[in-house]
C-alpha cells in the first residue's frame, strides 16, 4: 500500500475546493519518482511546503486537512507535518523547478520539489534515512558536482535552535564510485 497516495486521496476527498501541495520527504520520494523502493511508500505520514508567493492554505484546506487525520487516525497516518518555505533548507527558486504529481486527484494539485531541491530539504537532520534517501534521489538524477555545489551555495538554511547557523558543504566526484559525494558542516 501506498500510504502517502492514500492520505492525500483523503485530503482531496475532504476538499471542498481546489488547492495545491508541494510534498518532500518520504511521500515525496514514493509519489514523484517511478522506481522508488516500495518501502518508501510505507511512510506514515506526507510533508508540505507552503510557498511564500502563495496566500496561506485557506480554511477549507485546513479543515480538509483536520477530517483527513481524524479519518486516518486509526491506521496510523496523518498529515500535520506542513512548512513555510522558509523552515526548510531550499534554494530561493525553488518553486520554479517543481515537478507536478499525476496522481488523478480531483480538487488537489500535487507537485515535488526538483531532485536537486530534495537532496537539499534531506540535509537538515543528516539521519542515517535521510542520508540514504539522497542516495536513492542521487540514483535517480545524475546531479555533477558542480550543481550540488552551487545549489548548497544559494541554500537559505533555517536557524536551527533559535541560532543562525551556516551550511557549508563540498561537493566531489568520488574516485571510488564516480558519482557524487558532499560532505556537509555546519558552521
Amino acid at each position: 500500500m501506498n500510504n502517502p497516495l492514500e492520505i492525500l486521496r483523503t485530503l482531496d476527498r475532504h476538499l471542498a475546493t481546489s488547492a495545491e501541495l508541494t510534498v518532500f520527504g518520504r511521500s515525496a520520494l514514493a509519489l514523484g519518482y517511478a522506481d522508488s523502493p516500495a518501502d518508501f511508500g510505507a511512510t506514515h505520514d506526507v510533508d508540505g511546503i507552503i510557498p511564500l508567493t502563495t496566500e496561506e492554505p485557506n480554511e477549507d484546506f485546513w479543515l480538509a486537512q483536520q477530517a483527513t487525520n481524524v479519518e486516518l487516525k486509526h491506521h496510523g497516518l496523518y498529515l500535520t507535518h506542513l512548512f513555510s518555505e522558509l523552515d526548510i533548507i531550499l534554494q530561493p527558486d525553488w518553486q520554479q523547478r517543481r515537478v507536478p504529481l499525476d496522481l488523478l486527484l480531483s480538487k488537489l494539485r500535487v507537485f515535488r520539489p526538483a531532485t536537486v531541491d530534495l537532496v537539499l530539504t534531506k540535509m537538515a537532520r543528516g539521519e542515517a534515512q535521510d542520508l540514504e534517501d539522497i542516495q536513492f534521489l542521487l540514483s535517480q538524477e545524475q546531479l555533477s558536482p558542480d550543481k550540488l555545489r552551487a545549489a548548497f551555495a544559494r541554500a537559505r538554511v533555517p536557524g536551527v535552535h533559535g541560532n543562525s547557523r551556516t551550511l557549508s558543504c563540498r561537493a566531489a566526484q568520488s574516485t571510488q564510485t564516480g558519482g557524487p559525494y558532499f560532505e556537509l558542516i555546519w558552521l
